[in-house]
């Protein structure tokens, strides 16, 4: 499976971008990016700092014949982006639940997932911002970076091209999925 991609220099949101793709086209499946989002959300609407340089992405892809709870497919994302993330680092990345992912107790990843329907067709599409070259600060909750981390300059492209080869290997496989062997077929 190939996701279609669709480049933008700057969106309000790439998860918007993405809904409005499916309701207003035939592509079962992309991946929408950004360099820069005004108005990036995380869950509960609070808001996603986008600095320049960080991953924005939402990818999005029919779920109809996926059995996962939308909890179960939280889980998947989480560790797919764990997968993306491990790339680059090599030491311990956790994930705190329900969508953030963590190094050192701080959050390097944050995942907005949010499902809608067209013809029938269900649909989820999957937010996911990394902080790949700067951290925000946010009150209460510590951030890092994989450039303070690693002293590797990390491009987005570099880390879009791995996370949509993720993707594209996993989307297939979803319907076939079973949450007690989640970890198994996530190898």
């Amino acid at each position: 499976m190939k996701l279609k991609k669709f480049n933008f220099k700057i969106v309000n949101s790439t998860n918007d971008i993405a809904i409005k793709i499916i309701k207003n086209t035939n592509n079962k499946s992309g991946i929408v990016i950004a360099e820069k989002q005004k108005r990036g959300r995380g869950q509960y609407g609070k808001k996603w700092t986008s600095f320049k340089g960080n991953l924005f992405v939402s990818i999005f892809f029919q779920v109809s014949l996926v059995k996962l709870s939308l909890k179960d497919l939280t889980k998947v994302n989480c560790l797919l982006v764990k997968k993306l993330l491990s790339n680059f680092y090599k030491d311990k990345i956790t994930i705190k639940n329900p969508n953030d992912l963590l190094i050192n107790n701080m959050k390097i990843s944050g995942i907005l997932q949010e499902t809608l329907s067209k013809s029938g067709k269900k649909f989820i599409v999957v937010g996911i911002g990394i902080n790949l070259i700067k951290s925000p600060i946010i009150k209460n909750y510590l951030t890092t970076n994989l450039f303070d981390l690693t002293g590797v300059k990390i491009t987005a492209n570099n880390a879009i091209l791995k996370l949509k080869k993720i993707y594209e290997f996993f989307i297939p496989l979803l319907p076939e999925f079973n949450i007690k062997n989640l970890n198994r077929n996530l190898k």
